[in-house]
């Protein structure tokens, strides 16, 4: 039997699982929460180290014989010529670098140049962002500074006894902003773009390589990204999609290969196993139940959820565009939320209620079309986050989504992941079912999932069907869409795209949606929506098909 552990180390406390490479069991577990507020900008870093120590108290890596390393993304340590620390680590809640993403999007060309050049437009979250950041507010503090690293690379080279070499992986290194995964390499001029003057980089490592050896023996596998940690855990792989529902949204799916996008939507990350993780984010998601929750004054999601379900599909004709916070995908930072399809009859709570769960969701799926535009195949999606329980979420997502939709069982995914990577980076002698090979484990869809054959679990999608009398669940997006696109006319109009005097919207604010004069119905000049994405046009008012004999650009 081989025994290997995975750690976790995220922004609020270390987690480590200890799990037999032959089965895929959990034999130990350990937790200890870091000493820092988890919402700070600045930490020490020792303090990271600090929680591990207390984490594997009590002889919990004793027969350990391979470890895997996952952490928080976006942490930025600065290291002077000696490995010394400079400074607090910058986190990646630092949103002081705004600015200064925005400086280097426009010093290279725009996000175009920079989509093109390493796969993302920088945020003030990345490390390339935050290099700027110093070289402009700590400029004593940026010339010392002769090597950085990131909090996997820092942790693994700290295990390891800070031998000279250092590394990271493919998935850490594809969200610095100066690392490409489409080409597997640096872009030193980036950081020398950024930082104002070269620095040492840690060497990446490929999915199968070990980082080292620490002197008591114990074998250290490249480590990761906590997201990417997450997905390898997750077990998932092509045409798999997943979808996290925070304040926030964003989708992730596995492709075969690194995706540019020049409108910058799409941040091309590198995943663990070789591949690759195109990764687009919502500002609003569960922000959006949240401010709803409020307005009806109910005292939890869960009540919100239950009054939801109290509606029908398509909310009685009510539309809630859930750009409370501007607004990513698509790119209107300055937008604000609509709500549409006001009538006497749609002014219930149970309809703002279905109204928001169904905004959420249709926000969330416009970046699963953003990726799907781009070639990226999905047939199933897993949905994360505390709001994936909400019955509500578990009802409308298959219709919206358009996919088979799977809510995996809670389990530390990120420290599975890593200990699937160290079982992996061993010697062939696991069993091809245990850990190294697992995939997809914990899954259930529905209350109670049991378990198949050989005591792997079960995964089921969630089949739940509205009652008798309300609308198909197969035709709830194409009801969504003709609301939902006349609000986004809406939001074009407030957002400087402008509606012409002649009554057209503007199509660079929509690409996939045109402004046609129909006479079905006397709708007037009004939004046409393209139907299944082919180069048929629906009205979005009488939902009729147009013919170019009838609707006249």
């Amino acid at each position: 039997m081989g025994i290997v552990a995975g750690l976790d180390s995220s922004s609020a406390f270390t987690r480590i699982v200890v799990c037999d490479t032959d089965t895929g069991a959990v034999l130990r577990q350990g937790y200890a929460p870091h000493p820092v507020d988890p919402k700070a900008t600045e930490v020490d870093p020792q303090a990271w180290l600090l929680s591990l120590g207390e984490a594997a108290a009590g002889g919990l890596l004793e027969g350990v014989q391979a470890i895997g390393v996952a952490a928080q993304q976006h942490a930025l340590i600065a290291l002077d010529g000696q490995g010394a620390l400079i400074r607090a680590a910058l986190t990646g809640n630092d949103k002081r670098a705004q600015v200064a993403a925005a400086d280097l999007t426009d010093a290279l060309g725009g996000r175009e140049a920079w989509a093109k050049a390493v796969g993302c437009v920088p945020q003030a979250a990345q490390a390339v962002a935050k290099l700027r950041w110093l070289a402009r507010n700590e400029p004593e503090t940026a010339q010392r500074t002769a090597a950085i690293v990131q909090a996997h690379d820092w942790l693994v080279w700290q295990l390891l006894g800070r031998p000279a070499r250092r590394t990271t992986d493919r998935g850490a290194a594809s969200g610095t902003g100066y690392w490409s995964a489409a080409t597997g390499f640096y872009r030193p001029d980036l950081v020398e773009l950024a930082l104002g003057h070269h620095v040492a980089l840690p060497e990446v490592l490929g999915p199968s390589d070990a980082a080292g050896t620490t002197p008591e023996g114990l074998l250290i596998s490249a480590g990761t990204g906590e997201t990417m940690a997450a997905a390898f855990g997750l077990g998932v792989g092509p045409g798999d999609a997943v979808v996290s529902l925070g304040a926030s949204g964003s989708v992730m799916a596995v492709h075969h290969e690194a995706l540019a996008d020049p409108a910058g939507m799409i941040t091309s990350f590198a995943d663990a196993t070789g591949r690759h993780l195109p990764v687009v984010h919502t500002s609003n998601a569960v922000r959006a139940l949240r401010g709803t929750a409020e307005m009806l004054g109910t005292e939890s999601l869960e009540e919100l959820s239950a009054l939801a379900l109290k509606s029908t599909p398509g909310a009685s004709g009510l539309v809630l565009l859930p750009y409370l916070e501007g607004e990513r995908t698509p790119r209107l930072p300055h937008a604000a939320g609509t709500l549409a399809g006001l009538r006497r009859e749609s002014m219930k709570p149970e309809h703002l209620a279905r109204a928001a769960f169904e905004g959420m969701l249709c926000s969330l799926a416009d970046a699963l079309d953003v990726l799907r535009l781009r070639g990226v195949e999905v047939r199933r999606v897993f949905l994360l986050g505390a709001a994936a329980e909400l019955p509500a979420v578990q009802a409308a997502a298959p219709a919206i989504l358009g996919t088979q939709v799977v809510v995996p069982q809670p389990a530390e995914y990120a420290a599975l992941g890593a200990a699937r990577q160290a079982a992996a980076g061993q010697p062939r002698r696991a069993h091809p079912a245990g850990l190294a090979g697992r995939g997809r484990a914990g899954l259930r869809a529905g209350r109670g999932a049991g378990r198949g054959a050989g005591g792997a679990p079960a995964v089921h999608r969630y089949a739940r069907r509205d009652p008798p009398g309300r609308v198909r669940p197969g035709r709830l997006r194409s009801v969504l869409d003709r609301s939902f696109c006349i609000a986004l006319g809406l939001i074009a109009w407030g957002c400087g795209g402008g509606v012409p005097q002649d009554g057209r919207p503007n199509p660079s604010i929509l690409p996939t949606r045109r402004a046609f004069t129909c006479s079905y119905d006397s709708c007037g000049p009004i939004w046409f929506r393209t139907r299944n994405r082919s180069r048929s046009w629906c009205c979005c008012s009488c939902s009729r098909p147009a013919r170019p004999s009838i609707c006249r650009p």
